[in-house]
C-alpha cells in the first residue's frame, strides 16, 4: 500500500512482464501507475496523482475525493431491526452505533496486522544466527 496527498494505491507484481503496477483505490476515477522498480513505481505513483489533479483543474472539476464518509449498504431487515435495537439501547443513534462498530472491526484487523509483522520479526530474530563474543 502507498499513500500521497490523501489517495492510497494497492501494488501488484506481474512477474511475466517483470513489473509493478498498481492503481488508487480510494476513488471512483481510474488512476493507474506502473514501474520497474520501487523508486520507479513511487515516482509514477506520485506524478500520476499530481496529474490527475492537474487534469481536473484543466478542466474545471473537482477531483473525485477520496470518500465522502457516506456510503449506502444494504442488509436483511431483520438485521437492520437487530441492529437498531442495539444501537437504541446502547443510548446511540443507529448512525452512532454502526461507527463505532466499524472502528472497532477496522482496529482489530489492524492489530491483528501489527501482531502478525511483530510475530514475523520476533521469529526473524529467533531464527537469525547470533554472533557470540569472548
Amino acid at each position: 500500500m502507498m499513500e500521497y496527498k490523501g489517495y492510497i494505491g494497492k501494488v501488484e507484481f506481474d512477474d511475466e512482464a517483470e513489473i509493478f503496477h498498481g492503481e488508487i483505490i480510494n476513488t471512483r476515477d481510474v488512476i493507474t501507475f506502473q514501474g520497474q522498480s520501487v523508486a520507479e513505481l513511487t515516482k509514477a505513483f506520485r506524478e500520476s496523482i499530481d496529474d490527475y489533479l492537474a487534469f481536473c483543474t484543466e478542466r474545471g472539476e473537482s477531483p473525485d475525493k477520496p470518500f465522502s464518509g457516506q456510503f449506502v449498504t444494504r442488509i436483511p431487515p431483520e438485521l437492520h431491526r437487530q441492529v437498531n435495537v442495539a444501537a437504541v439501547l446502547a443510548g446511540k443513534s443507529l448512525n452512532a452505533f454502526v461507527t463505532e462498530q466499524l472502528q472497532a472491526a477496522v482496529q482489530k484487523i489492524g492489530g491483528s496486522r501489527k501482531a502478525a509483522s511483530k510475530a514475523k520479526k520476533i521469529k526473524a530474530v529467533k531464527s537469525s544466527p547470533r554472533k557470540v563474543e569472548n
